[in-house]
């Protein structure tokens, strides 16, 4: 009886040495305490390791992300961008709108954004590169934050008046975090095949990138309404659900596919009848999403445009032969992207991170640390990402096979819709091993195990970040000199122009694998230099 009550009233008369970390009760041995004592070092070993390697990591990430988002003032036009700065200058933001729902493509959200962004000319282009960073690293990073509080257990019966306050202890470590997410978005644009169309190329990171910025964003004001509790402020999540899914649904075919896949999915499993949610709000939110993201892709499909867009590419009817091709397809998309190993960095930074969670004292872990879910639903979430981002990718590969034949399933700028939540899965996956690695490293091992599970962590990890840095300098540099050969070609025009010249002459410069004017078989056919003479206000332009 007399330990119960010292058990009971522990927290306000703990010796010095339970303090740092010693659960175990006033009774205990002696030998229980210098091993409890041992494993206590051991954690602190570990939190005085691991946030250097984070350091190092999130500082490789930052400095390389810090580049591109630099990159953005040495953009300048190609391929797409031709027609949109002369239609956004002569038609403005609502006339290029129309356009497109009329006669190119009906993605009405795509086109409102093209107007908006290209209405001062290139200025809206060269800012896109950082905003996007910014908006995705800091999206990632609140909503990781915000779906580890979640997590925290309910307080338990020592809860009471004279229990210590857990605010120090309940929040997640940050640096490792920080690296978490800045690994992931640095993987995102700079480790896959088409760098300069995912970042910096606004036509496509339009289409493509932001997209999966507003989901992010979406879905934490989605978590923080229902964290909340608010009625008004859940009603407002679901109807910004459905709001912004219409608008994605006109936006991205790709995303709108994915996403449309994951809300369905996560939405039923949050019903109430299997237990794993409280209420209907989930569900109802996941419902509004899908709702919204068919709507739009409805209203995009039955376009004048997309109809005029479907009779010049018409897709090849379904058969053995196309089912089996789209899988080859997708089967080489991803060797692609399985020969990227710097994509393992997801892992390794997600490990890190598991580490740095179970390196936390243990009075904070009990009460404000991230919990795992019951079990059933744990075994869900860790079998399920997997097998729906390679269906997600399935079907976007047939999308790509239908619309652009058989080099679509190439179009790497189009894979970010399904590889972003292939990087968050690989990183949660890691924290997960971590966490568990961590609680294996607070028992009795050698020093020498434990130095080369942290090395064998961090070195991955870092050297995920470092086999980013080639792919980085190749892109500034064919980002930089473009631009200066640019610049002067530009300057000549203009003085032709202004001097009366009717016909110019242009040479092409490539980048990023994207269309230049004259490139096509006849100059008819030719889409990229009829936009780029009407940009300069000129008849025709040809080759010097």
């Amino acid at each position: 009886m007399s330990r119960t009550t010292i058990s009971e009233h522990g927290d306000a008369r703990m010796p010095k040495g339970e303090q740092n970390g010693n659960d175990g009760d006033h009774g205990q041995d002696t030998g229980g305490a210098q091993e409890t004592g041992d494993a206590s070092g051991r954690r602190e070993g570990l939190r005085q390791v691991l946030p250097w390697i984070a350091l190092v990591v999130a500082a490789g990430a930052g400095v390389l992300l810090s580049v591109g988002a630099f990159l953005g003032v040495y953009v300048r036009p190609t391929s797409d961008d031709w027609c949109a700065l002369w239609k956004a200058r002569d038609m403005g933001a609502l006339g290029i709108t129309s356009d497109f729902y009329r006669t190119q493509n009906g993605r009405v959200t795509n086109a409102f954004l093209t107007g908006l962004l290209y209405s001062d000319g290139m200025r809206g282009p060269k800012l896109l590169p950082a905003f996007l960073i910014l908006a995705l690293g800091t999206g990632l990073f609140l909503l990781a934050r915000t779906a580890l509080r979640s997590l925290r257990p309910a307080a338990g019966p020592d809860s009471g008046p004279t229990a210590p306050a857990p605010a120090r202890t309940a929040e997640p470590p940050t640096v490792p975090l920080v690296a978490a997410t800045a690994l992931i978005t640095a993987l995102l644009f700079f480790a896959g095949t088409r760098s300069y169309q995912v970042l910096l190329w606004a036509p496509a990171t339009i289409s493509h990138t932001l997209p999966s910025v507003i989901g992010i964003w979406t879905v934490l004001g989605a978590v923080r309404a229902a964290r909340g509790g608010v009625r008004w402020a859940r009603a407002v999540a679901v109807g910004s659900a459905l709001l912004v899914g219409v608008a994605l649904g006109m936006l991205s075919e790709p995303f709108t596919l994915v996403a449309g896949l994951f809300s369905a999915t996560v939405g039923v499993l949050c019903l109430p009848r299997f237990g794993w949610a409280r209420d209907r709000y989930a569900s109802t939110w996941c419902a509004a999403a899908c709702l919204g993201l068919l709507t739009g892709l409805v209203l995009l499909y039955t376009s004048p445009g997309a109809r005029w867009r479907r009779s010049q590419h018409p897709p090849e009817p379904l058969s053995a032969a196309s089912v089996g091709e789209t899988f080859h397809d997708w089967w080489r998309l991803w060797q692609t992207i399985g020969g990227q190993w710097a994509y393992l960095g997801a892992l390794a930074v997600g490990a890190l991170f598991g580490l740095a969670l179970a390196a936390q004292p243990e009075g904070g872990a009990r009460r404000g640390a991230p919990a795992l879910p019951p079990r059933a639903l744990f075994r869900v979430a860790v079998l399920l990402p997997l097998p729906m981002i390679g269906l997600a990718a399935l079907g976007v590969v047939f999308g790509l096979r239908s619309g652009y034949g058989d080099t679509g399933w190439t179009y790497g700028r189009t894979w970010t819709s399904f590889l972003l939540p292939l990087l968050i899965a690989l990183c949660a996956y890691g924290a997960w091993g971590g966490r568990l690695l961590g609680r294996r490293l607070s028992t009795p091992l050698r020093p020498a195990g434990r130095a080369a599970v942290l090395m064998a962590v961090g070195t991955v990890a870092v050297g995920s970040t470092a086999a980013l840095v080639h792919p980085v300098h190749a892109l500034t540099t064919s980002t930089v000199v473009r631009s200066v050969a640019w610049d002067r070609q530009n300057a000549r025009i203009r003085d032709e122009v202004a001097a009366g010249a009717r016909e110019v002459a242009y040479r092409p410069l490539l980048i990023g694998g994207l269309t230049e004017p004259l490139f096509a078989s006849s100059y008819e056919r030719d889409w990229a230099a009829q936009c780029t003479a009407t940009y300069y206000g000129v008849n025709r332009i040809h080759r010097p």
